[in-house]
């Protein structure tokens, strides 16, 4: 009996993609919804939420919504929910809430919502927050999942936080250019255009 043997492509001979955008390909935006979680700030001191607002729409990106709702399961699950059942919402980015102390209920609130959670956005956020806060990035309960079909971003409340996570991973993971993959290429109504 004679065995098949296929052929192996010599490792300094593969072919791999190098991480970056890929300036070729065309951009397709986002619609994104921010909340902020907290008991005390208002539209005119939500320094979090104003940064992930500009950002994604300097970016490019829809701002398809922005609510503000206290540290409370309900109030969280509340509009999570709604923005999950929009379809005019792609993404959620929520800041706030996942420390320890006892008001901070983010993943308590969001988790249950979630149908698949993606680890490696904590091990990547908190790689990231090493670099500017050192071992105190232990204190964040950064998460992230997806909710039927809306991916669902949660990080700590703090405007230095929130840089970090946009400028060093959400603003290319959410460019419909970024090789090898972007989140866009997982989101239904662009599957087709930037799988």
């Amino acid at each position: 009996m004679s065995k098949s043997r296929t052929k192996k492509t010599p490792v300094n001979q593969r072919k791999y993609v190098v991480p970056g955008i890929d300036d070729s390909l065309e951009f397709h935006p986002l619609k994104v919804a921010v909340l902020t979680v907290s008991d005390t700030r208002t539209p005119e001191t939500d320094t979090s939420g104003a940064l992930f607002a500009t950002r994604l729409q300097e970016a490019g990106h829809h701002l398809a919504g922005r609510a503000i709702v206290p540290d409370e399961v309900d109030s969280i699950r509340k509009q999570v929910s709604a923005w999950v059942a929009n379809p005019d919402v792609d993404v959620i980015v929520s800041t706030g809430g996942t420390g320890f102390t006892p008001r901070d209920v983010t993943p308590e609130a969001v988790g249950p919502l979630l149908r698949r959670v993606m680890d490696g956005f904590s091990v990547v956020f908190h790689q990231v927050s090493m670099d500017t806060i050192g071992v105190s990035t232990l204190q964040s309960r950064a998460f992230a999942g997806q909710a039927d079909d809306t991916f669902i971003f949660c990080v700590p409340g703090s405007t230095g936080a929130c840089r970090d996570a946009w400028d060093r991973i959400l603003a290319l993971e959410f460019d419909s250019r970024y090789r090898p993959c972007s989140i866009a290429g997982q989101v239904p109504r662009l599957r087709h255009l930037c799988a």
